[in-house]
Protein backbone atom coordinates (compact mmCIF):
# COMPACT_ATOMS: atom_id res chain seq x y z
CA UNK A 1 0.00 0.00 0.00
CA UNK A 2 1.71 3.37 -1.29
CA UNK A 3 1.49 6.50 1.02
CA UNK A 4 2.03 9.26 -1.19
CA UNK A 5 -0.06 8.91 -4.37
CA UNK A 6 0.06 11.64 -6.90
CA UNK A 7 -3.01 10.73 -7.89
CA UNK A 8 -4.76 12.40 -4.46
CA UNK A 9 -2.09 14.72 -3.81
CA UNK A 10 -2.98 18.29 -3.02
CA UNK A 11 -2.00 19.55 -6.47
CA UNK A 12 -2.95 16.74 -9.20
CA UNK A 13 -7.22 16.93 -7.15
CA UNK A 14 -7.06 20.86 -7.09
CA UNK A 15 -6.83 20.91 -10.90
CA UNK A 16 -8.80 18.00 -11.80
CA UNK A 17 -11.44 19.59 -9.55
CA UNK A 18 -11.14 23.20 -11.93
CA UNK A 19 -11.57 21.30 -14.96
CA UNK A 20 -13.73 18.57 -14.56
CA UNK A 21 -15.90 19.74 -11.38
CA UNK A 22 -16.29 23.47 -11.85
CA UNK A 23 -16.59 24.72 -8.64
CA UNK A 24 -18.93 22.30 -7.08
CA UNK A 25 -18.64 20.83 -3.52
CA UNK A 26 -16.21 17.81 -2.67
CA UNK A 27 -16.74 15.36 0.03
CA UNK A 28 -14.91 13.16 2.47
CA UNK A 29 -15.66 10.34 4.86
CA UNK A 30 -15.05 9.22 8.27
CA UNK A 31 -15.03 5.57 6.88
CA UNK A 32 -12.67 5.99 4.27
CA UNK A 33 -9.35 7.97 4.36
CA UNK A 34 -7.18 9.27 1.68
CA UNK A 35 -9.29 9.82 -1.07
CA UNK A 36 -11.70 12.43 -1.55
CA UNK A 37 -15.33 12.29 -3.51
CA UNK A 38 -17.93 13.88 -5.70
CA UNK A 39 -21.56 13.55 -6.13
CA UNK A 40 -22.44 13.74 -9.43
CA UNK A 41 -26.10 13.05 -9.49
CA UNK A 42 -28.94 13.19 -7.28
CA UNK A 43 -28.72 10.23 -6.57
CA UNK A 44 -26.65 8.73 -3.57
CA UNK A 45 -23.46 8.03 -5.62
CA UNK A 46 -20.67 9.32 -5.12
CA UNK A 47 -17.03 8.71 -7.06
CA UNK A 48 -13.64 9.42 -6.84
CA UNK A 49 -12.12 12.62 -7.35
CA UNK A 50 -9.56 11.84 -10.50
CA UNK A 51 -12.24 8.99 -12.05
CA UNK A 52 -10.65 7.68 -14.67
CA UNK A 53 -7.41 9.86 -15.13
CA UNK A 54 -5.65 8.13 -12.79
CA UNK A 55 -2.92 5.59 -12.82
CA UNK A 56 -4.00 4.31 -9.67
CA UNK A 57 -6.20 4.77 -6.61
CA UNK A 58 -5.26 3.86 -3.17
CA UNK A 59 -7.26 4.40 0.11
CA UNK A 60 -7.91 3.44 3.94
CA UNK A 61 -10.70 2.07 5.53
CA UNK A 62 -11.72 2.90 9.42
CA UNK A 63 -11.83 -0.01 11.50
CA UNK A 64 -13.55 2.25 13.82
CA UNK A 65 -17.14 0.33 14.52
CA UNK A 66 -18.87 3.70 15.40
CA UNK A 67 -18.54 5.33 11.70
CA UNK A 68 -21.41 5.63 10.14
CA UNK A 69 -21.02 8.07 7.58
CA UNK A 70 -21.83 5.68 4.80
CA UNK A 71 -25.10 5.15 5.69
CA UNK A 72 -27.75 5.04 2.26
CA UNK A 73 -24.97 5.97 0.44
CA UNK A 74 -23.11 4.32 -2.65
CA UNK A 75 -19.23 4.81 -3.65
CA UNK A 76 -17.60 4.33 -6.56
CA UNK A 77 -13.87 4.12 -6.52
CA UNK A 78 -12.07 3.51 -10.47
CA UNK A 79 -9.07 1.91 -10.92
CA UNK A 80 -7.62 0.84 -7.66
CA UNK A 81 -4.73 -1.87 -8.94
CA UNK A 82 -5.14 -5.24 -7.34
CA UNK A 83 -1.10 -4.92 -6.16
CA UNK A 84 -1.95 -2.28 -4.21
CA UNK A 85 -3.84 -4.85 -1.61
CA UNK A 86 -6.00 -2.37 -0.58
CA UNK A 87 -7.35 -3.82 2.87
CA UNK A 88 -10.97 -4.28 2.96
CA UNK A 89 -11.37 -7.69 5.22
CA UNK A 90 -12.81 -5.48 8.25
CA UNK A 91 -15.61 -3.54 6.75
CA UNK A 92 -17.52 -1.39 9.12
CA UNK A 93 -21.41 -3.31 10.37
CA UNK A 94 -23.48 -2.65 7.40
CA UNK A 95 -20.88 -1.44 4.66
CA UNK A 96 -20.44 -4.23 1.96
CA UNK A 97 -17.73 -3.68 -0.71
CA UNK A 98 -18.16 -5.44 -4.31
CA UNK A 99 -14.50 -5.34 -6.15
CA UNK A 100 -14.56 -5.46 -10.53
CA UNK A 101 -11.81 -6.82 -12.61
CA UNK A 102 -10.79 -3.91 -15.29
CA UNK A 103 -7.89 -3.39 -17.51
CA UNK A 104 -5.04 -5.51 -17.53
CA UNK A 105 -1.62 -3.82 -15.87
CA UNK A 106 1.97 -4.41 -16.14
CA UNK A 107 5.13 -3.58 -14.18
CA UNK A 108 8.54 -4.60 -13.06
CA UNK A 109 9.80 -5.21 -9.73
CA UNK A 110 13.24 -3.70 -10.09
CA UNK A 111 14.14 -5.05 -5.99
CA UNK A 112 15.05 -8.38 -7.62
CA UNK A 113 17.96 -7.09 -9.54
CA UNK A 114 21.04 -5.94 -8.53
CA UNK A 115 21.55 -3.47 -11.35
CA UNK A 116 19.99 -2.33 -14.74
CA UNK A 117 22.32 -5.06 -16.51
CA UNK A 118 21.15 -7.20 -13.96
CA UNK A 119 17.44 -6.63 -15.40
CA UNK A 120 18.70 -6.73 -18.77
CA UNK A 121 20.34 -9.77 -18.93
CA UNK A 122 16.81 -11.44 -17.07
CA UNK A 123 14.56 -10.16 -19.45
CA UNK A 124 16.15 -10.41 -22.60
CA UNK A 125 17.94 -12.94 -24.38
CA UNK A 126 21.40 -12.27 -26.46
CA UNK A 127 20.30 -11.51 -29.59
CA UNK A 128 17.29 -9.20 -27.74
CA UNK A 129 19.87 -7.09 -26.19
CA UNK A 130 22.22 -7.10 -29.15
CA UNK A 131 19.29 -5.52 -31.38
CA UNK A 132 17.90 -3.17 -28.64
CA UNK A 133 22.05 -1.57 -27.97
CA UNK A 134 22.07 -1.72 -31.87
CA UNK A 135 18.96 0.57 -32.37
CA UNK A 136 20.26 3.15 -29.64
CA UNK A 137 23.54 3.23 -31.67
CA UNK A 138 22.18 3.50 -35.10
CA UNK A 139 20.17 6.56 -33.59
CA UNK A 140 22.93 7.98 -31.79
CA UNK A 141 25.00 8.03 -35.27
CA UNK A 142 22.39 8.75 -37.23
CA UNK A 143 21.56 12.40 -35.21
CA UNK A 144 22.73 14.35 -32.57
CA UNK A 145 20.93 12.65 -29.86
CA UNK A 146 20.66 13.67 -26.24
CA UNK A 147 18.20 12.44 -23.56
CA UNK A 148 16.47 14.92 -20.51
CA UNK A 149 14.35 13.83 -17.49
CA UNK A 150 12.95 16.95 -16.30
CA UNK A 151 12.03 16.23 -12.54
CA UNK A 152 11.92 18.12 -10.14
CA UNK A 153 12.70 21.06 -12.20
CA UNK A 154 11.72 22.57 -15.48
CA UNK A 155 11.82 26.49 -17.00
CA UNK A 156 8.25 27.23 -18.26
CA UNK A 157 9.59 27.52 -21.68
CA UNK A 158 10.81 24.17 -21.79
CA UNK A 159 7.39 23.11 -20.82
CA UNK A 160 5.47 24.54 -23.14
CA UNK A 161 7.83 23.70 -26.02
CA UNK A 162 7.48 19.92 -24.95
CA UNK A 163 4.19 19.70 -24.07
CA UNK A 164 3.24 21.60 -27.63
CA UNK A 165 5.41 19.18 -29.23
CA UNK A 166 3.71 16.26 -27.18
CA UNK A 167 0.18 17.04 -28.46
CA UNK A 168 1.56 17.42 -32.07
CA UNK A 169 3.06 14.14 -32.09
CA UNK A 170 0.03 12.37 -30.36
CA UNK A 171 -1.66 13.94 -33.18
CA UNK A 172 0.22 12.79 -35.96
CA UNK A 173 0.89 9.36 -34.15
CA UNK A 174 -3.23 8.56 -34.04
CA UNK A 175 -3.79 10.28 -37.37
CA UNK A 176 -1.29 7.58 -38.84
CA UNK A 177 -3.22 4.44 -37.03
CA UNK A 178 -6.53 6.09 -37.81
CA UNK A 179 -7.87 6.33 -34.14
CA UNK A 180 -9.24 8.33 -31.62
CA UNK A 181 -7.14 9.21 -28.33
CA UNK A 182 -9.11 10.34 -25.01
CA UNK A 183 -5.92 12.25 -24.37
CA UNK A 184 -6.48 14.64 -27.20
CA UNK A 185 -9.88 15.89 -26.31
CA UNK A 186 -9.38 19.78 -25.19
CA UNK A 187 -10.74 19.34 -21.69
CA UNK A 188 -8.49 16.37 -20.90
CA UNK A 189 -5.87 17.82 -22.56
CA UNK A 190 -5.96 20.92 -20.77
CA UNK A 191 -6.09 19.35 -17.27
CA UNK A 192 -2.64 17.52 -18.17
CA UNK A 193 -0.93 20.72 -19.37
CA UNK A 194 -2.43 22.60 -16.59
CA UNK A 195 -1.36 20.07 -13.63
CA UNK A 196 1.92 18.35 -15.08
CA UNK A 197 4.20 21.45 -14.62
CA UNK A 198 3.55 22.28 -11.06
CA UNK A 199 3.59 18.28 -10.40
CA UNK A 200 6.93 18.17 -12.00
CA UNK A 201 8.18 21.01 -9.75
CA UNK A 202 6.66 18.75 -6.75
CA UNK A 203 8.92 15.21 -7.91
CA UNK A 204 5.27 13.25 -8.45
CA UNK A 205 5.71 13.86 -12.16
CA UNK A 206 8.31 13.97 -15.16
CA UNK A 207 8.86 14.41 -18.48
CA UNK A 208 11.76 12.19 -19.89
CA UNK A 209 12.06 13.50 -23.53
CA UNK A 210 14.50 12.28 -26.42
CA UNK A 211 15.41 15.31 -28.21
CA UNK A 212 16.96 15.30 -31.75
CA UNK A 213 18.95 18.87 -31.66
CA UNK A 214 16.36 20.75 -30.00
CA UNK A 215 13.89 18.79 -31.17
CA UNK A 216 11.83 16.51 -29.00
CA UNK A 217 10.76 13.27 -31.14
CA UNK A 218 9.91 10.94 -28.56
CA UNK A 219 8.69 11.30 -24.43
CA UNK A 220 6.51 9.75 -21.82
CA UNK A 221 4.33 11.77 -19.12
CA UNK A 222 5.69 9.96 -15.76
CA UNK A 223 3.93 9.74 -12.09
CA UNK A 224 5.62 9.00 -9.13
CA UNK A 225 5.05 7.77 -5.79
CA UNK A 226 7.68 7.55 -2.99
CA UNK A 227 8.69 4.14 -4.76
CA UNK A 228 6.87 3.71 -8.19
CA UNK A 229 7.02 5.55 -11.27
CA UNK A 230 3.53 4.92 -13.09
CA UNK A 231 3.76 5.03 -16.92
CA UNK A 232 1.13 7.39 -18.33
CA UNK A 233 1.45 8.65 -21.70
CA UNK A 234 4.43 8.31 -24.10
CA UNK A 235 4.65 8.95 -28.22
CA UNK A 236 7.26 9.01 -30.57
CA UNK A 237 7.49 10.73 -33.69
CA UNK A 238 6.43 8.38 -36.65
CA UNK A 239 9.21 9.59 -38.78
CA UNK A 240 11.67 7.64 -36.61
CA UNK A 241 10.14 4.30 -36.85
CA UNK A 242 12.64 2.66 -38.27
CA UNK A 243 15.13 3.65 -35.58
CA UNK A 244 12.97 1.42 -33.08
CA UNK A 245 12.69 4.24 -30.80
CA UNK A 246 10.23 3.74 -28.75
CA UNK A 247 12.18 0.80 -27.64
CA UNK A 248 15.25 2.94 -26.81
CA UNK A 249 13.04 5.36 -25.12
CA UNK A 250 12.14 2.45 -22.41
CA UNK A 251 16.00 1.40 -22.06
CA UNK A 252 16.89 4.68 -21.27
CA UNK A 253 13.85 5.20 -18.85
CA UNK A 254 14.61 1.92 -16.96
CA UNK A 255 17.97 2.89 -16.37
CA UNK A 256 17.05 6.25 -15.22
CA UNK A 257 15.06 4.46 -12.69
CA UNK A 258 17.70 2.26 -11.17
CA UNK A 259 20.03 5.64 -10.87
CA UNK A 260 17.22 7.20 -8.99
CA UNK A 261 16.24 3.98 -6.77
CA UNK A 262 12.85 3.49 -8.28
CA UNK A 263 11.68 0.31 -6.62
CA UNK A 264 8.70 -0.66 -9.51
CA UNK A 265 8.04 0.47 -12.88
CA UNK A 266 4.16 0.47 -13.22
CA UNK A 267 3.41 0.48 -17.06
CA UNK A 268 -0.09 0.53 -16.50
CA UNK A 269 -3.26 -0.04 -18.43
CA UNK A 270 -3.07 -1.26 -22.01
CA UNK A 271 -2.75 -5.20 -23.37
CA UNK A 272 0.15 -3.88 -25.31
CA UNK A 273 3.29 -6.51 -26.42
CA UNK A 274 5.90 -4.60 -25.75
CA UNK A 275 4.50 -4.37 -22.19
CA UNK A 276 4.49 -7.86 -21.39
CA UNK A 277 7.81 -8.16 -22.50
CA UNK A 278 9.82 -5.37 -20.33
CA UNK A 279 7.34 -6.43 -17.38
CA UNK A 280 7.37 -9.62 -15.14
CA UNK A 281 4.25 -9.04 -13.29
CA UNK A 282 0.57 -9.21 -14.64
CA UNK A 283 -1.73 -7.80 -12.77
CA UNK A 284 -5.75 -5.96 -12.95
CA UNK A 285 -7.24 -2.45 -12.34
CA UNK A 286 -10.53 -3.01 -10.39
CA UNK A 287 -13.40 -0.47 -9.64
CA UNK A 288 -14.55 -0.47 -5.78
CA UNK A 289 -17.98 0.03 -5.09
CA UNK A 290 -18.87 0.32 -0.94
CA UNK A 291 -23.12 0.42 -0.54
CA UNK A 292 -24.70 0.51 2.86
CA UNK A 293 -26.27 -3.02 2.86
CA UNK A 294 -29.64 -1.84 4.60
CA UNK A 295 -30.30 0.68 2.22
CA UNK A 296 -32.63 -0.94 -1.02
CA UNK A 297 -31.52 2.16 -2.93
CA UNK A 298 -28.03 1.67 -2.47
CA UNK A 299 -28.25 -2.04 -3.34
CA UNK A 300 -29.77 -1.47 -6.43
CA UNK A 301 -27.37 1.13 -7.38
CA UNK A 302 -24.13 -1.03 -6.37
CA UNK A 303 -25.86 -4.13 -8.18
CA UNK A 304 -26.72 -2.16 -11.44
CA UNK A 305 -23.06 -0.61 -11.18
CA UNK A 306 -21.59 -3.95 -11.20
CA UNK A 307 -23.17 -5.26 -14.30
CA UNK A 308 -22.80 -1.60 -16.27
CA UNK A 309 -19.45 -2.28 -15.42
CA UNK A 310 -19.02 -6.67 -16.28
CA UNK A 311 -20.63 -6.03 -19.51
CA UNK A 312 -18.59 -2.99 -20.06
CA UNK A 313 -15.25 -5.12 -19.92
CA UNK A 314 -16.46 -7.99 -21.75
CA UNK A 315 -17.21 -5.73 -24.69
CA UNK A 316 -13.23 -4.94 -23.87
CA UNK A 317 -12.22 -8.34 -23.86
CA UNK A 318 -14.17 -8.71 -27.30
CA UNK A 319 -12.27 -5.50 -28.63
CA UNK A 320 -14.99 -4.13 -29.28
CA UNK A 321 -13.72 -0.65 -27.44
CA UNK A 322 -11.28 -0.66 -30.62
CA UNK A 323 -13.35 -0.72 -32.93
CA UNK A 324 -15.47 1.85 -31.33
CA UNK A 325 -12.06 4.09 -31.51
CA UNK A 326 -11.72 3.55 -35.47
CA UNK A 327 -15.31 4.46 -36.35
CA UNK A 328 -14.88 7.35 -33.77
CA UNK A 329 -11.73 8.39 -35.74
CA UNK A 330 -13.95 8.49 -39.08
CA UNK A 331 -16.66 10.25 -37.45
CA UNK A 332 -15.38 13.17 -36.38
CA UNK A 333 -13.16 13.00 -39.65
CA UNK A 334 -16.31 13.57 -41.67
CA UNK A 335 -17.88 16.05 -39.55
CA UNK A 336 -14.52 18.10 -39.34
CA UNK A 337 -14.38 17.71 -43.35
CA UNK A 338 -17.65 19.02 -44.13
Amino acid sequence: MIQQNPFTSQTFTKIWCQHFNKGNATYSFGFISGISFLKPSFLPLYMNVGKTLTKGMSYFLSEDPNVHDFKKKVFLIYDVPAYFNVKTKHLPKKLRTIKIKQYPGFLTNLEQYPDFNGFFSSTFNKKSRYKLKSYQRTLENSFNISYKHFYGDISVEDYQIVFDEFNSLLKKRFEDKQETNNNLEPQEWGFYKDSTYPLIRDKKASLFVIYQDAKPIAMSLNYFSESILFFAMTVFDIDYYKFNIGKVHLMKLYQWCFDENIKIVDLSKGDYGYKERWTDLKYHFEHHIYYDAHSITAVVIAQYLKLFFKLKQFLRDKELNKKLHKITFFLKKSMNSS
